[in-house]
């Protein structure tokens, strides 16, 4: 048995920021922010949480397989922007939409929490613990950025991304492997400063903006591209896969640079990655599960293909994930 995922869907603000607009109140410009990551504008949420993005696309994806809220039983939110610390934000998702024999989790990977929370999706669905799994990957950005930090600010976006899981009989489909990675001592380069139990808020870290992201943005990214490209290089080596039977890599969307890196160690052209970044910036877990929804969306998914995630996050934490698409080819 394998976990297959059956349906899939996004959302994402209706608000968009360009680069301008970044410029009326920062040094900055539209030129300095494409060259550096590739993107061109980004969505933020003016009001709500977190799971106030992941409900509508949660509902979307109960409707493509006809199911009830209480057909779900177990929902896992991959978020570092939880609605609050507790309770989790997968109860608020649970209580939104009535799914009353669902139980659930958040779980923090930061950019790579929603390729962390498919395989620990998969792998519960393969030991029967559960048989419909919401999958969420969502992040409210704008929520812990420093509007007065150029190089943070610019990056980030609000979405939310969300799959159903379902067990599947044929083991050709579904999930079928993943490498994760974590290196604790990449902490320090990408990490919120203030807000947990080392250091609670207090008048001190508010004055010192504390409750926002800081990034050494050099060290990350030199790491996520040798960390991104390499796992993915590996996985496809692992399982005999070439360039010619990727059928997609679907990476994390933190930087346009470090995809094409990524890209260009597994040998796949340009034509085989999908890139969204121009469009939303870096939404966190989201960026991915609202690649899969776009591409499906855009009937550019066909059951059998073989598709590749890959990310690189905050811990560090990165890996990647080994898919053969189950869902036949949406018409369009």
């Amino acid at each position: 048995m394998k976990a297959y995922i059956t349906a899939v869907a996004h959302y994402v603000p209706p608000d968009v920021y360009d680069n301008h607009w970044f410029s009326t109140f920062l040094d900055t410009s539209d030129e300095w922010i494409r060259e550096r990551t590739g993107i061109r504008e980004r969505r933020f949420l003016r009001e709500g949480a977190t799971s106030d993005m992941i409900v509508p696309a949660a509902r979307e994806v109960l409707a493509q397989r006809a199911m009830q809220p209480s057909d779900i039983d177990c929902i896992i939110v991959c978020t570092v922007t939880p609605d609050q610390f507790f309770p989790s934000t997968a109860a608020n998702v649970q209580r939104k939409l009535g799914a009353t024999n669902a139980w659930g989790f958040d779980l923090n990977a930061a950019c790579s929490g929603f390729v962390y929370g498919l395989w620990v999706a998969a792998k519960l669905i393969e030991a029967g613990g559960a048989r419909n799994v919401l999958l969420c990957g969502a992040d409210k950005m704008s929520s812990i950025i420093n509007f007065e930090d150029r190089t943070t600010c610019v990056l980030f976006g609000d979405g939310a991304g969300v799959v159903l899981l379902e067990p599947g009989d044929d083991e050709a489909y579904g999930v079928q492997d993943a490498i994760i990675r974590m290196d604790g001592e990449g902490g320090q380069y990408l990490y919120m400063p203030a807000g947990g139990s080392l250091r609670p808020p207090s008048y001190e870290t508010v004055a010192n903006k504390e409750h926002y992201v800081f990034q050494d943005g050099q060290t990350v990214f030199k790491a996520a591209v040798v960390g991104m490209a390499e796992v993915s290089a590996e996985i496809m080596e692992r399982n005999g896969l070439s360039a010619e039977t990727v059928a997609w890599l679907v990476p994390h969307q933190a930087n346009l640079r470090i995809i094409d890196a990524t890209a260009r160690r597994m040998g796949l052209s340009k034509d085989k990655v999908m890139v969204n970044i121009d469009r939303y910036g870096n939404t966190t877990a989201a960026t991915i599960p609202i690649c899969l929804s776009e591409l499906y969306q855009a009937g550019k998914l066909h059951r059998g293909d073989n598709i590749i995630l890959a990310s690189f996050g905050a811990g560090y934490t990165w890996g990647s994930l080994w898919l053969r698409w189950a869902i036949e080819r949406t018409q369009v």
